[in-house]
């Protein structure tokens, strides 16, 4: 049975990591609300831009830049976003392996599959499995900005166009609420923006294109991108310091549990100390008065 000494000092050292955690969920907290107000701004952005080429798409001409080309499946880029850091309870656990079941089921399709990886959880991750990692970017956490989708977005583009790969998916949390993330695996590249449903017309819209689709779309196509990955590294974040927050605060009330438990032995042990010593005292009486 572990002494009073070793006991108070458990007891000290979860106090010490209790405030510690306490001021994590703090730091977060104040995180969380950047974070959050940044992403509710893109949104709107984010939306209108794809209603404006799905609109477009409806008159325009498919073929008309090269990120709307559609290809044979032979090769697949999967771009996974996570954190830098730890401590954010189940937020890299559940892309991670979100991503790894998406990945096996293409490699099961026959599809030659890579990982551009955001984040150094990812990066650590697939490095050390059977899977080739084409990129990875890492050290953006808490200073993210919008030259870091417009750099990724170059690349995975860039690729795309040479026929590096086909198809590329974005695997990432989407920040539901402060206790809900949803992980989401949508198409990034061949674009496809959603068509918006017509309500049936006998004058149908005819569009005007100044001072063409095509330029139209050279111009949106590669912006739309940058606006997709940007909202999803914006979604990410704020899906991060979320999840940090919660698992900071249980932390601390575990901690606050942990230190009763210890309490309640620590006085149970000092009493049959006390106890004991007392029936020691008691005992050497008893033998002098013989």
């Amino acid at each position: 049975m572990a002494t009073l000494r070793d006991i108070k000092r458990r007891i000290k050292a979860v106090k010490n990591t209790s405030q510690i955690t306490k001021a994590m969920k703090m730091v977060a907290a104040a995180k969380l609300r950047k974070a959050q107000g940044r992403m509710l701004e893109l949104r709107p952005y984010s939306d209108k831009i794809y209603e404006v080429l799905g609109n477009l798409s409806t008159a325009g001409d498919s073929s008309a830049h090269p990120l709307l080309a559609k290809r044979e499946r032979k090769a697949v880029e999967v771009l996974v976003l996570t954190s830098d850091r730890g401590l954010c309870g189940a937020f890299n656990s559940n892309i991670l392996k979100a991503a790894t079941a998406f990945i096996n089921r293409l490699k099961q399709e026959g599809l030659e599959v890579n990982i551009s990886a955001v984040g150094r959880k990812a990066r650590d991750y697939y490095k050390r499995r059977d899977i080739p990692l084409r990129n990875s970017i890492t050290g953006i956490s808490g200073k993210l900005d919008y030259g870091h989708a417009k750099q990724i977005a170059s690349d995975i583009s860039e690729n795309y166009i040479r026929e590096i790969f086909d198809e590329v998916y974005l695997v990432y949390n989407e920040f539901k609420s402060v206790i809900s993330q949803q992980v989401n695996i949508v198409k990034l590249l061949p674009f496809e923006p959603e068509k918006r449903e017509e309500l049936p017309s006998e004058n149908p819209v005819s569009y005007i294109f100044e001072p063409s689709a095509a330029g139209l779309y050279t111009t949106l196509i590669p912006k739309a991108a940058e606006i997709r990955i940007f909202r999803a590294l914006l979604e990410s974040q704020t899906s991060e310091e979320a999840s940090r927050m919660t698992a900071m605060e249980n932390a601390s009330k575990n901690a606050e549990e942990m230190i009763q438990r210890m309490t309640l032995v620590a006085n149970k042990v000092r009493q049959a100390t006390i106890t004991r010593e007392l029936m020691d005292i008691v005992g050497g009486v008893e033998a002098l008065k013989k």
